[in-house]
């Protein structure tokens, strides 16, 4: 390295976002993450023994997946390299497979490739990794916002250890803060700054678990306010608002926040709480979800859950559906609601959706039954020669519009699908069924 290069490096360093400068060096500095890096977990014993293995790390932002793969290039003593999906492609795979092959001949030392938004690389590109992870040309260390088990190749799964890291809590983002604070050499202790309680448990609150926000947040905060008389920075409530102004929701589209959020939504309906409901359904507004997408959702609830306890439920699903699509959104948002609140409160059955699947799994499964003739479609020319609709009764020719007569298949006659319960309107559903029986 040329003395130029070395100059622009440690001048890229000095004026580095906050977040970057103050990254943990070792194991003792890192923050949160005990579950997995715990002093009796394995990763923890595998970094100190320096016996690392393939790994993938996955969580949302700012809760540490890129400084634990730092932590553990400045704790091993395999040589370290490093590749963003984003601008590296198959080019570079292999001029780091290259240099890592040459390094294992001339100095018998392995290579570390940690791999930053490892899900953005296609699948031949991760193909291209395969055969060295396989044979230990390189050691893997992958950091992903996404599932991998979605968008990791299963090959490349099979030959890494997973470890999902959890948002940090409030604690741990409080030390991260003072931490910034006090470090004279990387952080902002060369200033004098003053910060207000509240000011700092709103800039942990509104990070939610996400460090990387909290120290850009305190950074803006202190560069952009002017030292009093005294030389004194002082953050208050107002500026961490003006520099934080919107809560960071960890909501992709395609990830697991997406999925497990629509599924406590729906969970939230089926089991009754609008409160509950109402939550989750904000949290995937604020998120920009898809507004047809939680209709849909509001819509098979109706009929999954609520089904025939309510049948009016399903008409208030489908006509948010619909005024979502005639009003947009931000309106839109209050049909949803009125909807989802609606299926929350109403009695539930999902007697409708158990028979459905009954009866197609008899139709899957069993001989299929000939329509009983008195069933069959009369109305063609000489339907009537081959016996069809012969002895059919007509329900409204008796009283109460009902007379008993054979509906099912012979081999399944006496099989019931429909059970309806003693909910809501269901139950005088079952009411006039027992009647029928009985008459």
């Amino acid at each position: 390295m040329d003395l130029f290069t070395l100059s622009a490096e440690r001048s890229l360093e000095k004026s580095s976002p906050l977040a970057d400068r103050i990254r943990p060096t070792s194991l003792e500095e890192y923050i949160g993450q005990s579950h997995i890096i715990g002093k009796d977990k394995l990763l923890y014993r595998a970094i100190k023994a320096d016996k690392i293995s393939s790994i993938i790390l996955y969580g949302p932002p700012g809760t540490g997946k890129t400084t634990l793969a730092k932590v553990i290039a400045n704790t091993t003593k395999l040589h370290f390299d490093q590749l963003n999906a984003v601008t590296s492609g198959i080019k570079e795979i292999r001029e780091v497979v290259d240099r890592a092959k040459e390094r294992i001949g001339m100095y018998n030392q392995k290579t570390i490739l940690f791999v930053d938004e490892i899900h953005r690389f296609n699948k031949s590109q991760q193909d291209a990794l395969l055969p060295y992870v396989e044979n230990g040309t390189i050691i893997l260390i992958g950091a992903t916002t996404e599932n991998p088990y979605f968008e990791v190749n299963k090959a490349l799964i099979s030959r890494s250890m997973i470890f999902k890291l959890e948002a940090l809590s409030d604690k741990e983002i409080e030390i991260a803060i003072l931490r910034a604070l006090k470090d004279k050499d990387k952080g902002l202790g060369e200033f004098n700054i003053e910060m207000e309680r509240d000011a700092l448990e709103h800039l942990i609150n509104i990070s939610n678990g996400d460090a990387r926000i909290a120290l850009n947040g305190l950074e803006l905060g202190v560069l952009t306010t002017l030292p009093d008389e005294n030389g004194v920075i002082k953050i208050t409530l107002d500026i961490i608002q003006e520099c934080v102004q919107q809560r960071a929701i960890k909501y992709e589209k395609n990830g697991d926040e997406h999925y497990d959020t629509i599924s406590a939504f729906i969970k939230s309906m089926r089991g009754s709480d609008p409160d509950a409901t109402l939550y989750w359904l904000a949290k995937m507004i604020y998120a920009g979800e898809d507004p047809k997408y939680i209709a849909r959702r509001i819509i098979i609830c109706a009929s999954e859950d609520v089904g025939n306890a309510d049948p009016q439920a399903l008409n208030v699903a489908v006509s948010a559906f619909e005024a979502v699509n005639i009003i947009g959104m931000p309106e839109g948002r209050i049909p949803l609601a009125q909807a989802a609140v609606y299926i929350a409160c109403a009695p539930k059955s999902n007697s409708s959706y158990i028979g459905i699947d009954k009866a197609l799994e008899d139709v899957k499964n069993k001989k299929m039954g000939s329509v009983p003739l008195h069933l069959r479609g009369s109305n063609y020319c000489g339907a009537s020669n081959l016996g069809n609709g012969k002895g059919y009764l007509y329900p409204h020719n008796y009283k109460g519009g009902y007379i008993e007569q054979q509906y099912l298949p012979d081999n399944i006659v006496g099989t019931t699908y429909y059970d309806p319960t003693e909910n809501g309107y269901e139950k005088i559903i079952k009411e006039y069924l027992n009647k029928l029986n009985k008459a």
